[in-house]
């Protein structure tokens, strides 16, 4: 979708997409689980929004960036948040390809799976950040981070893909 051309109702899905995403993230409990070496952030679902509409891209990144304002602090909010942007968008162009195969009997979306391996090895970002300011161990965060980010995009991708059949999301 242009940018230019987005209208009222867009800017609203955004910005109820990013409310969304923030409340899944900084309200207990769920927020004693989305910040640190070991995350496990429900609200990382919405990513896959970005694969029906390109808008949901920019919903998720103010989502990330706003939670990991109020969680974490202002370097998180650029190396979060700015990973989320990069690696979303990346993820989305690469594997949309797959969006209607599924594996494992029709259970699993196969791009949902394949974006959820590729997103959880950029977790290095976060765990670079996380052994720059508090010398957390980098291999060690980086496996923990990741794993908590594979569980959770693959119980958002069933919720996800189960919603779209119901929801148009492309609109």
């Amino acid at each position: 979708m242009n940018q230019t051309k987005w209208t009222v109702r867009d800017m609203a899905q955004i910005a109820l997409v990013a409310a969304l995403y923030m409340v899944l993230t900084v309200v207990p409990p769920l927020n004693a689980i989305a910040y640190g070496p070991y995350q496990f952030r429900l609200s990382e679902m919405l990513n896959f929004l970005a694969f029906y509409n390109r808008k949901y891209l920019v919903a998720v990144t103010i989502g990330c960036m706003i939670s990991n304002l109020i969680g974490f602090g202002v370097i998180d909010v650029f190396v979060g948040g700015g990973s989320t942007l990069v690696f979303v968008t990346l993820g989305v162009y690469f594997l949309k390809k797959y969006q209607n195969e599924y594996v494992w009997n029709g259970v699993l979306n196969k791009a949902f799976l394949y974006f959820s391996i590729f997103f959880s090895m950029t977790m290095f970002t976060i765990a670079l950040e996380l052994h720059v300011l508090y010398q957390s161990p980098f291999l060690v965060t980086w496996f923990t981070t990741a794993a908590g980010e594979f569980a959770s995009l693959i119980v958002g991708s069933l919720i996800i893909d189960r919603l779209a059949q119901r929801i148009d999301f492309t609109k």
